[in-house]
């Protein structure tokens, strides 16, 4: 009676089983939708007790990281982006002496668009490739358990925060002794930390944009899906031309502030064309999948804003779910003067020097046409601009 009077005390405190988890190490693949949703990851954990030093991201993708640790382990035809998650799964179970593998099923997205768009899913391929790559590391024997590692693969829908709370604490009991009410808080914790950042982000890229305005300065629009940030999905390209002198920003961090928005929509709301400045439906109707949309809302953004003279598009091969949004994206930017350029065939393989070719292109085009874009894209909006823009909104 003693110890269960003291496991039911340590239970509902939940401090006892603390201590327990500050030594344990958990290791996280840094792998495509993890580019997105790190920092919720991170208030997580850090809200359930473990130590930052002991959160482990695998490093970033690599030809030598797949060879090494993934070879052999890819059952199934599919981009490289999905097949690249063995080398990371791989990386974190030969060389960093972990006690979990924590590879969540991330079914919906968070994203700033909800509300606007019919829903915020996910790539149903990245969806399932935490279990797709799992079979490679137990079809001859189960490697988790040789290296007595606990793999932990939640289903998580962040569309509906409601039910993370259950979803999560059902996996994590699983390798921790846990309670409801800890993974319920760890929950919002996460979900402050990831806005935070967020936020965060977009404040960096206004600040950016500003800067844009004030030198008159032209800058480069990135569209694509958040894992292209990684060095081996998107070999570095936004770096390249960075070094050419151009302040480089991303679709998923666009600044949200209402006078910025209302500036560069605020036409289309008054003629009936949208309902507000996330709305999407004047241009793209199956507003279902999260980045899709949020690739769409770039492009829409980057035809209106003056500084932005060019638009970049990176894709994978062979990405289902990019190839339909190809010419509607090419046709909203095009249509307004700006410059458009698509780098649609990423896979492991990064030919250099035809990256620099198509760079410098690029980089000759922008530095010809950017001062006729600028103006004829302030010219079709009203004059009085946002603070930080040159004016202040009415």
């Amino acid at each position: 009676m003693i110890l269960l009077d003291v496991f039911k005390k340590r239970t509902a405190e939940g401090g006892g089983f603390r201590e327990e988890r500050k030594k344990l190490k958990i290791g996280i693949p840094k792998f495509l939708n993890i580019w997105s949703t790190h920092r919720f990851w991170i208030g997580f954990l850090t809200s359930l007790g473990f130590e930052p030093r002991n959160i482990i991201f695998s490093s970033d993708t690599s030809e030598e990281q797949f060879r090494e640790y993934g070879k052999g382990r890819i059952g199934m035809d599919s981009c490289y982006p999905v097949k690249a998650l063995a080398g990371h799964i791989g990386e974190l179970l030969m060389t960093k002496k972990i006690d979990i593998l924590l590879v969540p099923m991330i079914y919906s997205l968070p994203s700033f668009l909800r509300g606007s768009v019919v829903d915020v899913l996910s790539c149903t391929r990245v969806m399932m490739a935490p279990e797709n790559i799992k079979a490679g590391f137990i079809k001859e024997e189960n490697t988790f358990e040789k290296m007595g590692v606990k793999h932990l693969s939640p289903f998580v829908s962040f569309s509906e925060p409601h039910l993370l709370p259950k979803y999560l604490y059902e996996s994590f009991r699983q390798a921790i002794e846990v309670t409801y009410e800890e993974v319920e808080k760890a929950v919002r914790d996460g979900l402050e930390e990831l806005e935070r950042f967020d936020r965060e982000m977009r404040k960096k890229t206004r600040e950016i944009l500003e800067w844009c305005a004030r030198e008159n300065r032209p800058c480069i629009l990135i569209l694509a899906r958040p894992y292209h940030m990684d060095p081996g999905i998107g070999h570095e390209i936004d770096a390249e031309f960075q070094s050419c002198g151009y302040p480089v920003v991303w679709g998923q961090y666009l600044p949200t502030d209402r006078d910025l928005l209302q500036w560069l929509f605020g036409a289309d709301i008054e003629a009936g064309l949208i309902k507000d400045p996330f709305d999407i439906s004047d241009v793209w109707t199956s507003s279902y999948s999260s980045n899709t949309n949020e690739i769409i809302w770039g492009a829409k953004f980057a035809a209106r804003f003056p500084w932005i003279t060019a638009v970049v598009r990176l894709s994978s091969y062979e990405c289902g779910m990019d190839q339909p949004t190809f010419t509607p994206v090419q046709k909203i930017v095009e249509h307004s003067g700006t410059l458009y350029f698509k780098f649609g065939d990423l896979d492991e393989t990064r030919p250099s020097g035809s990256i620099k070719i198509r760079v410098e292109t690029i980089d000759y085009y922008v530095r010809k046409y950017s001062e006729g874009i600028i103006e004829r894209k302030l010219k079709r909006l009203k004059p009085q601009r946002p603070i930080g823009f040159g004016g202040e909104c009415e």
